[in-house]
């Protein structure tokens, strides 16, 4: 996982603190995180249209998958009032998330567990399971969909971010997402609501997004390239240059009509 350069030093964040100022002990708003805790795509804009379906109030249970280093789920719990489940694969970036959340207050709200979810690691119960471009990288759908219909109460509602496969891959293509996404499986997007249905969903509405997705992750690795120096300033050149060789493999991907990115909704 960690050829995938977004989750390789993850620590960087606390370089963007030290350039805002902000000490390591400090006590933290969520709102000095969100330009730098959220992985997926369009940051906390993305989150609200997840709200605004799934219908979250004060108290809802809520699964995130995939949790990186918190940023939906510290999102979700000051803006909602829920109480967000958040379940991560990798111990460094769970980490991460437990010192962001704790300093920002919320650790009563938020249950950070490194676990997988493939593992039967997502308890029962809960009113809404979301996840953010981290569906990619389970190559056993099946599996991966029967457990989170598992982990949901029977009208439960799942909001995904993920890729869909427009078109076969070239040899290169399979590389790249392969090695530098991390994502050994696309589904056709009518593979994919096959999927959710025998898993157990008896609604699922896809929407396509790969206009928007392609347009900013273009947009994305431009600002950064145009901003190198200081973020080399902040990083240093072997994490800049490692993020930018992943932003523009997903760039190039999106360009190329490789992938297609799609929301799900599945009740």
């Amino acid at each position: 996982m960690k050829s995938m350069k977004l989750y390789d030093n993850v620590r960087r964040i606390h370089n963007e603190l030290a350039a805002l100022g902000i000490s390591p002990d400090a006590a933290l708003r969520v709102d000095q995180l969100t330009p730098f805790d959220q992985y997926h795509y369009f940051g906390t804009d993305a989150v609200d249209e997840a709200l605004e379906a799934l219908d979250l109030q004060p108290g809802s249970r809520v699964l995130d998958i995939g949790s990186g280093i918190g940023g939906p789920a510290r999102y979700i719990a000051a803006k909602t009032g829920a109480h967000v489940t958040a379940l991560e694969l990798q111990p460094d970036l769970n980490e991460v998330a437990r010192d962001l959340t704790a300093r920002c207050g919320l650790s009563s709200r938020i249950e950070h567990v490194c676990g997988d979810i493939l593992d039967g690691a997502g308890a029962q119960n809960y009113d809404a399971i979301i996840s953010f471009l981290c569906f990619l990288h389970i190559q056993d759908r099946r599996k991966l969909l029967a457990a989170c219909r598992a982990a949901l109460k029977p009208a439960g509602t799942m909001y995904i971010e993920d890729y869909g496969k427009p078109r076969a891959f070239s040899v290169a293509e399979a590389e790249a997402l392969l090695v530098k996404v991390q994502c050994p499986f696309v589904p056709k997007p009518g593979e994919y609501e096959s999927h959710l249905l025998d898993a157990g969903f008896a609604d699922v509405a896809m929407s396509d997004v790969t206009e928007h997705w392609r347009a900013f992750t273009v947009s994305r690795l431009a600002m950064f390239r145009g901003q190198r120096a200081r973020n080399v300033g902040v990083h240093g050149a072997a994490i800049v240059d490692g993020l930018d060789d992943f932003y523009g493999t997903v760039a190039k991907l999106f360009q190329a009509g490789a992938i297609t990115g799609l929301k799900i909704i599945a009740r």
